[in-house]
């Protein structure tokens, strides 16, 4: 393995991690939160460090298949957890951001981003482009941890300012979201050609050939995303059950509220400077 995957420190990956768990350290007081940032950035050193981010990289698409599903399916969401809603209301206030955010919390608008931009991310000459270039390589990395964030802002509702789903509707969406983004998994399990070129030395590092490799991945992509998004669709519905909650109804939060305030003055402001004589 010395030789066919050299030790990499990853620096520029390794400082951006480090550099945002310490400033989420010390901008963030709740130790609840302080906890879930710290496993989502332990997490993402894991899989995107020497050896795993390695071969994930370029050498095997079943470790880039669990990359991924650490990455969208327990990074994105402990990360959305361990900001403070006001913090998140600030992030989001200006008025193009408010509306970006918006429109891409609404979940059948949430469901076909992801799914195009995660089936981008592991098309052939983007993994390709990925094994070659450190670049790529982190440019999918972030693009992934960003499409992860987008798959759960309806299922957490959060957002300020943005639909928030009833735990029914949430569960569903969770439900029907594992069976959508992992569409690509089949054309892996019924491939009887590997698909990238990209990904060798499979049988030495791995003792698989890369027909077996792709064709894992297919089920570990069905699997992982699978198990534990029902696990959590479940949770959503009978959470909201137990605490005697209405699954069928919607809450309504003051930061909420406060943002169609907002955007309540900003239409006033524009209808001003609309009708303003010249």
């Amino acid at each position: 393995m010395a030789t066919l995957l050299p030790f990499d420190w990853h620096p520029l990956v390794l400082s951006v991690i480090v550099a945002a768990g310490v400033a989420h350290y010390f901008l963030v007081n709740s130790p609840r939160q302080r906890r879930l940032a710290l496993y989502a950035f332990i997490a993402l050193l894991v899989v995107t460090m020497w050896p795993i981010g390695d071969l994930a990289a370029s050498v095997s698409l079943t470790i880039a298949t669990i990359q991924r599903l650490v990455i969208m399916l327990l990074v994105a969401p402990l990360l959305l957890l361990s900001i403070p809603t006001s913090a998140l209301g600030r992030l989001t206030s200006p008025a193009p951001i408010d509306f970006i955010v918006r429109k891409l919390a609404h979940p059948g608008l949430a469901v076909i981003v992801v799914t195009v931009a995660g089936t981008a991310t592991l098309a052939a000459p983007v993994v390709d482009w990925g094994a070659r270039s450190t670049i790529g390589r982190d440019v999918i990395l972030l693009t992934v941890l960003i499409v992860g964030i987008l798959l759960w802002m309806p299922a957490l509702a959060i957002m300020p300012g943005t639909r928030r789903l009833s735990p029914a509707a949430r569960a569903g969406y969770v439900f029907g979201s594992a069976l959508v983004v992992t569409s690509l998994s089949f054309v892996w399990i019924f491939s009887q050609h590997p698909l990238y070129p990209a990904l060798h030395h499979q049988h030495a590092l791995l003792h698989m050939t890369p027909l077996f490799d792709q064709q894992l991945a297919g089920f570990v992509a069905k699997l992982g995303c699978y198990l534990p998004m029902w696990w959590v669709a479940f949770v959503i519905f009978f959470d909201a059950e137990s605490k005697g909650m209405p699954v069928e109804e919607t809450p309504l939060h003051w930061a909420d509220v406060e943002r169609e305030l907002l955007r309540i003055d900003r239409q006033r402001a524009r209808a001003l400077r609309h009708h303003r004589p010249t």
